[in-house]
C-alpha cells in the first residue's frame, strides 16, 4: 500500500481523463489526496470530440479506488467562465488549494494529421486553434488556481509537458505548445516565489497510454509485441510512472529548490526511486541519449 504523504492536501489535476493527467490523479489518490479531476468528458458525453471511452466519472472512481478522494468536474478549460466556477467551487469547499496540475491537451487530432509537415504548409487556422486548446488553457486555469495555492502560503504548480530541453520538437505548432508550458512554468515561478509557491514544469518518457496501446492493437498486458512495429517501444512507461513523479514532488518539503525547472521523470526517478506499475524504472533520457546521440546534443 502507498504511503499516504498527501492525506488532507488538496489537488486540481486538469486534463484527468485519460494518459498522464489520468496517471497523475490517480498517483495523488494513492498518496491519499482529494483529487479535482476535470475535463469534457463524462458518461453520456464525450466532449472532446475524439471518440474514446475514458472520462473523468471514471477517473474520480480509479482515484477513491486507489485511496485518496476524487472529485469529477466537467469543465472546458477554454471557457474562463467554467474554469472561474471550478476553483470557486474548491474555494468554498477545501479554502484553498495545494497542488495544481496542468495537463490540459487535447492536440491529438491535429498531431496525427500534421506532424512532419513544414510549418508553411499547415494550416493557420487548425495552429491556432492547438494553441487555444493547449496554451490558452493552460494560462486561464493557472489565473484562476493561483490565488488559492497562494492562500495556503504554500504549494505546487506543474505543468506538463513534452521534452526537457528547447531542442525542436518536428512540428512548428507541436514545438510551440509544448515549449510555450515549459516557459508558462518558469515565468509564474517568478512570480509564485515569494509565496512560497513552487511553479516547475514536467515530462514523462515515451508515454504508454491508452490511445498509445490503441494505435499499436495491444493492451498492458501484451503491450511488448508493439516493439516489433515500433522498436523505441520498448523503453515506454506507463501514466502510473507520472502519477509517481507528481506525488513526490508534492510531497517533497524541499520543493521550493525545484522552483523553475523543467523536470523529467527519469531524471525525478533517480532523485526519488519510485517504480513503475510493473516494479521496473524506465529511463527515457538515457535511452534517447542512446539511440539518437546527434539529436540529444542539442
Amino acid at each position: 500500500m502507498a504511503e499516504k504523504t498527501l492525506t488532507g492536501k488538496i489537488a486540481v489535476v486538469a486534463g484527468a481523463t485519460r494518459g498522464a493527467g489520468r496517471g497523475i490523479a490517480l498517483g495523488l489518490g494513492r498518496a491519499g489526496a482529494t483529487v479535482y479531476c476535470t475535463g469534457r468528458s463524462v458518461r453520456g458525453q464525450k466532449g472532446s470530440g475524439m471518440g474514446r471511452p475514458e472520462t473523468i466519472d471514471e477517473t474520480a472512481e480509479l482515484v477513491n479506488e486507489a485511496g485518496g478522494s476524487g472529485i469529477a468536474v466537467q469543465v472546458d478549460h477554454r471557457d474562463e467562465n467554467q474554469v472561474k466556477a471550478l476553483f470557486e467551487r474548491v474555494k468554498a469547499a477545501q479554502g484553498g488549494l495545494d497542488i495544481l496540475v496542468n495537463d490540459i491537451w487535447g492536440g491529438e487530432p491535429f498531431t496525427g494529421s500534421e506532424m512532419g509537415k513544414p510549418f508553411w504548409e499547415l494550416s493557420v487556422q487548425d495552429v491556432l486553434q492547438l494553441l487555444e486548446t493547449a496554451v490558452n488553457t493552460h494560462i486561464i486555469t493557472a489565473r484562476y488556481g493561483a490565488p488559492l495555492l497562494i492562500a495556503r502560503g504554500k504549494g505546487l504548480l506543474i505543468e506538463v509537458t513534452d521534452g526537457d530541453t528547447f531542442r525542436y520538437r518536428g512540428n512548428l505548432a507541436y514545438d510551440l505548445v509544448k515549449i510555450s508550458t515549459m516557459r508558462l512554468s518558469y515565468a509564474m515561478s517568478e512570480d509564485l516565489k515569494p509565496h512560497r509557491v513552487a511553479a516547475l514544469s514536467l515530462t514523462p518518457g515515451f508515454l504508454r497510454s491508452e490511445e498509445m496501446l490503441d494505435y499499436f492493437g495491444v493492451t498492458e498486458e501484451n503491450w511488448k509485441e508493439a516493439v516489433k512495429q515500433e522498436k523505441h517501444f520498448i523503453a515506454s512507461e506507463t501514466p502510473y510512472y507520472i502519477g509517481e513523479a507528481v506525488a513526490a514532488l508534492a510531497a517533497d518539503p524541499a520543493i521550493m529548490a525545484k522552483t523553475g525547472t523543467y523536470q523529467s521523470t527519469w531524471k525525478l526517478k533517480r532523485e526519488y526511486n519510485f517504480r513503475d506499475k510493473d516494479g521496473s524504472q524506465p529511463d527515457w533520457g538515457k535511452y534517447f541519449e542512446e539511440q539518437f546521440p546527434e539529436l540529444a546534443a542539442v
